[in-house]
């Protein structure tokens, strides 16, 4: 049956694609009139800032023409109400998700300038960022669903156009709006001592995402998302997220329960992605090559200053060569609401609950057969140039008849030097996360649950966020508006010299029961650098480096490293 669906939407966006392009196709350089049109920031995704949305008002007319049916409309009042009262007012559908301000984020440049390398190729100067509402960066953090989906183009004045528009905003009839899109990358890594063993490890990642968004006004929604990623041969065994050749990555329902106080709520039933907060605790994991999805039902209601959301999910695994199926063990419940006093600040409060009745021993730890209950909250935002992120929260309940009390704090500031050259932002932190207890006596080992960690605690994922202090500095620098250099420094700890070094996935994978090692893990530096080369296309490289602690280096042996590096070029294009 979901395949069914889906080749239906594959096969309506194949028939919009053979449709003649709609007026303004054949005049595809307007950089000249963009430049002189008042712009929106909408920003999402890795280096998103403040989110956004675009509201306008489109006539019955400048719809018909934007899809390309009919001759090109004679230049309208859009002050005027519209010919046709029974057509549906879309210019708040789909609702944009305010997407959430990450960790240790930078300030992105804005003003006048070349937003792409092919801006600045074809001498295309902007008075300020483009509409395109993916980041401009090659990791997309949120999920397609929750962006904006191009309302932009409902302007009549809008003077920003692209070949894959005709994909967009599809009117079917007055009622009901398609859109689709999707991206592909393949990456490249090079690893030195991968997975801190004494062995190499060089290999490709690919993956290809596309989705199809269905609405029915705003009472009802399907959305459907395919994915295919693969792994070229590697040295060492295939991790579980490097590949799922055909599957569905999303595949859900939204239906409007009511209208309260103009701002509508919904339940989400299928399979579905999860991101919240700073993603510490709760994201899709980009990195990744397959994603995190979860299915269940969700429902969330959201207003200009709140957001609630509650849900019960469990994890979908994927599997290589088959369809992917949930974790019957484990089910995963949240209660999570944000409040935005303002644009720059933003408060969020949560209780997430986590049962998982695997059992299951890792370096004679027991990981499974635990409920973990979760209460935490986060403030972040700015005051002028200056930036905050604090975090913190507790963990309770029991792990194989053991009581559990663990839990996790950040802190961090950093400071936008907008007036300087090429925008500097800085950032110090600390960041906690306790452990202790891994296998007698009461547990305390902070469980991560579902993480976007390689974002977090260093690029060559050796370490996630239990167990471990972490004192990190940040340095962003845009040498041109179209690249980012991005520049970490790691000093990691354990928190209890008797409990394991756990990895960005949550798995020990060294420890000393004695604690004679020592608690030093080591230092890691990243540098990371992004081309964005065209609104579509991105470049993302870079180099990590962990150089040993005593710990490493005491726990280290024959078939066992004390460092290891990680080089990569990943290219993306999305549409």
């Amino acid at each position: 049956m979901f395949r069914f669906k889906l080749g239906r939407l594959a096969a309506a966006a194949v028939a919009v694609i053979l449709l003649p392009p709609r007026a303004g196709f054949a005049q595809p350089r307007l950089a000249p009139a963009r430049v002189n049109q008042p712009t929106v920031i909408v920003e999402r995704g890795l280096l998103a800032e403040t989110p956004a949305s675009v509201e306008v008002t489109p006539t019955l007319e400048a719809s018909r023409v934007h899809n390309g049916h009919g001759p090109p409309a004679a230049p309208t009042d859009v002050s005027q109400p519209a010919e046709c009262e029974c057509e549906f007012d879309w210019k708040k559908i789909p609702r944009v998700r305010p997407f959430p301000r990450i960790g240790n984020f930078p300030v992105l440049p804005t003003g006048p300038g070349y937003y792409s390398a092919l801006d600045q190729l074809c001498g295309d100067y902007l008075k300020g960022p483009p509409k395109y509402p993916y980041p401009r960066f090659g990791l997309i953090q949120p999920s397609f669903f929750d962006v904006d989906n191009f309302s932009y183009l409902d302007d009549p004045k809008n003077t920003e156009f692209d070949f894959f528009d005709r994909l967009k905003r599809i009117r079917l009839g007055d009622n009901w709006l398609f859109v689709t899109g999707g991206d592909v990358r393949t990456r490249y890594e090079n690893n030195y001592n991968n997975r801190l063993t004494q062995r190499n490890n060089i290999y490709t990642l690919s993956r290809l995402r596309a989705y199809g968004d269905l609405w029915y006004r705003d009472d009802f929604r399907i959305y459907a998302e395919y994915i295919g990623a693969w792994s070229g041969d590697q040295d060492l065994p295939r991790l579980a997220i490097d590949e799922n050749k055909t599957d569905l990555l999303n595949l859900f329902v939204d239906v409007k329960l009511a209208e309260l106080g103009g701002n509508p709520a919904y339940v989400r039933v299928g399979r579905q992605e999860l991101l919240f907060g700073s993603q510490r605790l709760i994201s899709p994991l980009d990195w990744a090559n397959t994603r995190r999805t979860f299915q269940g039902v969700r429902a969330f209601r959201q207003t200009e200053k709140f957001d609630f959301d509650l849900f019960w999910v469990q994890p979908v695994i994927p599997f290589p060569n088959r369809f992917d199926s949930v974790d019957n063990n484990q089910n995963f419940v949240g209660l999570w609401a944000t409040y935005r006093p303002e644009k720059t600040r933003t408060f969020d409060a949560y209780y997430l609950l986590l049962d998982n009745t695997n059992r299951v021993t890792l370096l004679g730890i027991p990981r499974g057969n635990f409920t973990r209950h979760t209460f935490g909250g986060r403030y972040v935002g700015n005051m002028d140039n200056w930036l905050f992120d604090v975090e913190g929260a507790m963990q309770l309940g029991s792990q194989n008849g053991r009581d559990v009390v663990a839990g996790i704090a950040t802190a961090g500031g950093g400071y936008n030097f907008k007036d300087r050259p090429w925008n500097p932002t800085a950032w110090v932190y600390y960041d906690y996360a306790s452990g202790g207890g891994a296998t007698s006596g009461t547990a305390h080992t902070f469980n991560q649950l579902f993480p976007f960690g390689h974002y977090y605690l260093g690029w060559i994922d050796q370490v996630g966020r239990q167990n471990i202090h972490d004192l990190n500095f940040h340095l962003f620098l845009y040498p041109t508006k179209w690249l980012t250099t991005w520049l970490q420094f790691h000093s990691f700890w354990l928190a209890d010299r008797r409990d394991a070094l756990y990895n960005a996935a949550g798995v020990p994978i060294r420890r000393a029961a004695t604690g004679t090692a020592g608690s030093h893990v080591g230092e890691e530096v990243d540098i990371v650098l992004n081309f964005h080369l065209s609104k579509h296309a991105d470049i993302l490289t870079g180099y990590s480096h962990l150089f040993g602690g005593e710990f490493l280096r005491n726990t280290s042996g024959p078939l066992t490293a004390k460092e290891t590096g990680f080089y990569y070029l990943q290219f993306s294009y999305r549409w």
